[in-house]
């Protein structure tokens, strides 16, 4: 597909990327619909500022929930959402988690939630950030990106080694739509139209995989929605189906979210919003089960 922006074949150069930045609109508010929701988390996880994105860093703190009290015996579970700030649910699924089901798995796990890792993002429904950087592409060391840099760095300060991690994310049509014709653009590259596929599927990791442990998320969150198909290729987003609604990518390689931790027990979830079947309230509550119903396979190993 063509993009206003470049000329097909040739890599952005500055010049396009602040064609691309300055097209950009704020369409809703951080702080209004994340930051003002982390006040109502303090009956069980303390709120701990962990620094602040460069573009506007009053407007986008970045914050991480880590529970109360901590027990330095237990295993800890990091919970990430919004490294895509447009993928609404991972945001909000992490944050209905913290509220509503953490207390119960408090005296099994330590827990920390990073809502929010992209919050420009948030605000613009952007895959990028400001510099045309694909924060899920750059969890390695000397990050382009201070969203999976800070993090990287607070999580290393902890001097905590990460049980398990739960990445949730979102794929949308506007996949197709623009974020893939704009990769493709900035890159001077093609990208074909993939199948978005409608319903939920997981991401293990192909250098560790847990098909069990995966399993079991796919099954949790079956009771709250549809869980996606492969295509007649037999892949889901050009990956091969490893087993009802689970693919497998190389994370860390990728440099993605679900690498960095080296946790033993990673998923990204893949909510599908746009399905005819889907409503805003039904994807979080689908990220909600996709947690707990991993925390739940892990309680009985």
């Amino acid at each position: 597909m063509s993009y206003p922006i470049g000329t097909p074949g040739t890599a952005w150069g500055e010049t396009e990327k602040q064609q691309w930045l300055t097209a950009q609109q704020i369409k809703r508010s951080y702080q209004q619909e994340v930051v003002s929701e982390l006040q109502s988390m303090l009956a069980h996880f303390e709120v701990i500022q962990y620094g602040a994105l460069p573009y506007d860093a009053a407007r986008y703190p970045l914050f991480i929930l880590k529970s109360h009290p901590w027990h330095a015996e237990l295993p800890t579970v990091l919970v990430t959402g919004g490294v895509h700030g447009y993928e609404t649910s991972g945001v909000h699924g992490a944050l209905a988690f913290a509220r509503l089901a953490a207390g119960e798995y408090l005296s099994h796990f330590n827990l920390l939630v990073a809502p929010c890792l992209s919050p420009w993002g948030y605000e613009t429904i952007n895959r990028w950030n400001p510099m045309a950087v694909d924060p899920n592409r750059s969890f390695y060391p000397n990050s382009p990106a201070p969203e999976a840099a800070l993090l990287m760095n607070t999580v290393q300060a902890l001097g905590v080694s990460i049980y398990a991690h739960f990445d949730l994310h979102e794929t949308t049509d506007t996949d197709n739509s623009e974020f893939r014709p704009a990769l493709a653009a900035r890159d001077g590259t093609v990208h074909d139209n993939w199948n978005i596929p409608d319903g939920f599927y997981v991401v293990d990791d192909s250098v560790n995989p847990q098909p069990a442990f995966q399993a079991a998320v796919i099954q949790a969150v079956e009771k709250v929605t549809h869980i996606a198909p492969a295509d007649e290729n037999g892949e889901i987003i050009g990956s091969p189906l490893e087993q009802k609604g689970v693919i497998n990518y190389a994370k860390a390689r990728l440099g993605l979210c679900g690498g960095f931790s080296q946790a033993n027990y990673v998923t990204t979830t893949e909510v599908y919003p746009d399905s005819a079947s889907a409503t805003p309230q039904n994807c979080i509550d689908a990220q909600v089960a996709a947690i707990r119903g991993g925390l739940d396979y892990l309680l009985n190993l």
